[in-house]
This record gives C-alpha cells, structure tokens and sequence, in this order.
C-alpha cells in the first residue's frame, strides 16, 4: 500500500483537489493536522482509522520525529494511509522532511498537492496576488524559521529591493520585526498590508494596516499577511455574503448529496454535515418493492416521498418501459431530480414538502396506488389517497437508522448556530447522535410536522418557512441571521 501526502487546502473543504477526494475517500488511516478542514474527515470511510498529530503552539503538540514513525509503521503495516496537511504538503508544511522520512524507509509513498494558502487567502480576501500594472512578481517566504538554524535564512532586506507582492505564512508573532527589516531594506512605511486570519473558513478575518504601522496591530495565528500594493486591494466577495459567519448543521444521510448544503454555502453559510441518519435496507432484504416494481403496470400511480425512496424505487424497476401508462407523483424537487436522473418525468409535484400537501394536490380517482415509503413514515399520505377512493398498496422501500459522527465533529456542532431539519427523522436521529446538550443556538425547521416533531422532543424551533420547502428554510434562515 502507498502513504499518500495530501494538501488539504487552506481551510475551505471545497479547495481539495479531485484527486485528494479520490484518496481520502478511499482511507485506511487518516493522519491529520491542526489545519486540516474538519469536514474533510467526515469524507473519510466511517471504519478509518483517524489520528491527529496536530501543532498547537498554545497546547499539545506531536514531535515531527514521532510524525516520521507513525507514518512509517502505517505505512509497513500495508496500510492505505492518508497523511491530511493544511495548504501543500510541500510548501511550509514539513510534508518534504515526511517523505525523505517513508523514503529512507523503503515505503511507498505519492505526493498530492494542494492549493497553498499564500494564493487562495489573499483571493478570498478580494486581494490579487499579482495586478499586470503595478506588481508584477510574487514572493512566499516564512515568517517562522527553524528554530535550531544557528542563524536566520531569510535576507528581509533583499525581498524589499524585489519589490511587488510578498506574502509572509507563519509571520503573526514576528510582523514587527519583519516590517522594521522591509523598511529598513527599502520599502516605504505607508506601503499597503492586509493581515487575513483563518482565510478561506467562514470566520475569516482581513485587517488592513500599513508597513509603518503593522507592528502595533493585533495579528494573531494563523494569518496570512500580505505586503504591496496588491494589499491595498477590496475585490471583497466572500466576506460580503449574506450568511457569511453564520453555521449551520445539517444532519443527512452519509450517502446524499446535499441540496441544502449547495444552497447554504453559496450565501456564505459554513455548513457542517453530520452524517446523523444511515439509509437501511427494508426489513424484508427489498422482497415486496421487487414485487409491487415487477408488476407496476397495474398502477394508475406511484407516489414517492424521498429521494431515498425514488432511488430504490428505480433501482427496483430497472428498465424504465415498465412505467408506460403509469403516472408519477413526487415530494419535492429533490425527489423529483432523482426520476428525472432516470430519464422518468414526474406527472404531479407537491408544492411543499410534506404529505398533506400531496394529498390536497392529488386528484380524486379510481384505482391502484403504490407507495414506496420508509419504514417510519406516517400514516397520512395512505389514508389521505384512500379518502379520496384510491386502492393504495404501500411498501416498505428502507428504514433509517442512526449514524455516529466523528467526535471531532459533534464538538463542531455543538458551537454552530443553527441546525436545520428537513424531515422528522432528521430530528430523531440528530437527538440520538447527538444529544440535547449539543443542539446549537437555533433550530430551523421546514414545516409544520418536522417542527412539532421537533417540540415534542423538548426543542424551541426558531425558524420555520411560510414555504414548506428547501428554498424557503433557506430564505428563513437568512432572515433569521440578518434580524439576530
């Protein structure tokens, strides 16, 4: 087996590259670091292994000595490891003294880069490394050098005289010295900086000074600081979002994508998604879906309430032909994408997303309905479809069950803001998981039956859409945070 380096980017989970995806989806052993993106860990297979060997100068730290053995023993035992670094492994980040270390020991190892933090920060702070008029070079230098060299490596005065962008990792704790050197090699004290402090993550911070002035200014770790022109700079965009700072958790299914997710991080939230629920087959091995999909034709309609139930549902009918004549009826967009991913187009949407709201939409008929739904759904859509003189045939397509996230990330979820549930067993399994103690600030949820699942389970629901719909729990949420 191969110990792979993977950059983690600087903090932002979206910033890995593909094929760090590919490797970290594929784990034995996650080794990781103080800087790694904790949502990243969540990507790992829920049987890894993970480690963390993080650099805290405030608190615990592992000997980079001790990291080399770890990841050589991992590495012996024929392992698939994944050693996680913040940025790239080869730029600051000691990933090169790691693979001399598997090198020297004869163990295979494959170096994944990741996007360094000296680019991405000072982009998510609206700062261009580079502009084709006034700085037209770029130079990455520590601002924390070993501290067993018997003399400092880095010739400040010489970086002054190169003039254009300097980007200082590592630098918070020496700024005043090393602005003192930059002016004392040249630069003039009214030049530009920008200080940006947890970059690319949702409590990213820019303070803007001047060389002159830096020393005095409160910069702590980790900031990425930014000297020249460029610095001057407000091409403001991530900050300027309107959910930016705010967090909010959204329990699903390990297996889903998440449209709730996409739609959050675009206004700016930082979403934390904890694989509270797990997807199981139905208590029959799947029998009476194959059954009720192999002779579906005798179906006026088939009505589905989930993804998860659309999944199976097609999976279960294989060839599409079957549903000639037969009509289908969704629950939500979500539900929806799923059919029309297997090229199936959906007769009736509900407009909200619960069962009552396809009900009152549902025609008056004679006839066979099937309904593939979860183990614990309610009752309400079948006796709601026989009102209305429907024959209904229910089947059990899957049952949910609680999932166990990472430590790591029910201490995340304790601190968020806002946690939102889409569904009543989104309420149940989050409990189960995660406890009453860990229910963040506000609970958000998207309809009636969801929140009064989520009182009688002893929570106060703060948000709650007009719109019964992802949509509209996003817009509530929105109009929570700016009214808070």
């Amino acid at each position: 087996m191969t110990v792979y380096l993977v950059g983690a980017g600087p903090g932002d989970p979206g910033l890995i590259t593909v094929r760090g995806l590919e490797v970290l989806r594929r784990a034995e052993v996650v080794v990781f670091d103080r800087l790694s993106a904790a949502e990243l860990l969540e990507e790992a297979p829920p049987e890894a292994q993970r480690i963390d060997v993080g650099k805290d100068p405030a608190g615990h730290s592992t000997p980079q000595e001790d990291i080399h053995r770890l990841l050589v023993e991992l590495g012996r035992e024929g392992r698939r490891v994944v050693r996680l670094k913040g940025g790239d492994p080869f730029v600051f980040a000691r990933g090169g003294e790691e693979a001399a270390a598997l090198a020297a020991a004869g163990v295979a190892f494959e170096v994944v880069p990741g996007i360094t933090s000296a680019i991405a920060v000072p982009a998510y702070a609206g700062i261009p490394a580079t502009l084709r008029y006034s700085s037209t070079s770029l130079t990455i230098v520590t601002g924390h050098e070993d501290p067993t060299k018997a003399a400092a490596s880095v010739d400040w005065g010489a970086i002054a005289s190169v003039g254009g962008t300097i980007v200082i990792l590592m630098g918070a704790a020496r700024i005043a010295a090393i602005a003192e050197e930059l002016q004392a090699g040249g630069l003039d004290p009214s030049t530009p900086v920008a200080a940006i402090r947890w970059g690319t993550r949702p409590n990213q911070h820019t303070l803007r000074s001047t060389l002159g002035e830096v020393g005095s200014a409160k910069i702590e770790a980790p900031s990425t600081i930014v000297v020249g022109e460029v610095a001057a700079q407000r091409l403001d965009w991530f900050e300027r979002r309107p959910l930016f700072g705010l967090s909010v958790v959204n329990p699903r299914a390990r297996e889903q994508a998440s449209e709730l997710t996409e739609m959050l991080t675009a206004l700016g939230a930082a979403v934390l998604e904890v694989a509270a629920i797990r997807i199981d087959d139905p208590s029959d091995g799947g029998v009476a879906l194959a059954e009720a999909a192999a002779d579906v034709g005798r179906y006026e309609w088939v009505a589905l309430t989930s993804p998860n139930g659309a999944r199976r549902f097609c999976t279960a009918v294989g060839d599409g032909r079957r549903l000639a004549g037969v009509k289908l009826a969704a629950i939500g967009p979500g539900t929806a994408a799923v059919l029309t991913d297997h090229f199936l187009t959906v007769d009736l949407m509900a407009p909200s997303y619960v069962a009552e709201s396809l009900v009152e939409a549902f025609p008056s008929g004679r006839g066979r309905v099937l309904l593939p739904l979860a183990a614990e759904a309610r009752d309400i859509l079948p006796q709601g479809l026989r009102a209305k003189g429907w024959d209904i045939d229910v089947v059990e397509a899957y049952r949910t069950g609680a999932e166990t996230p990472s430590p790591q990330m029910l201490e995340r979820v304790a601190d968020a803001d806002v946690v939102a549930f889409t569904a009543s067993s989104t309420v149940t399994r989050f409990l189960e998981v995660a406890g009453q103690q860990r229910v963040p600030r506000a609970v958000a949820a998207i309809g009636p039956i969801t929140a009064a699942t989520a009182r009688e389970a002893g929570l106060e629901v703060a948000i709650e859409p007009a719109e019964h719909s992802l949509g509209g729990l996003v817009d509530a949420i929105a109009a929570w945070a700016a009214h808070r």
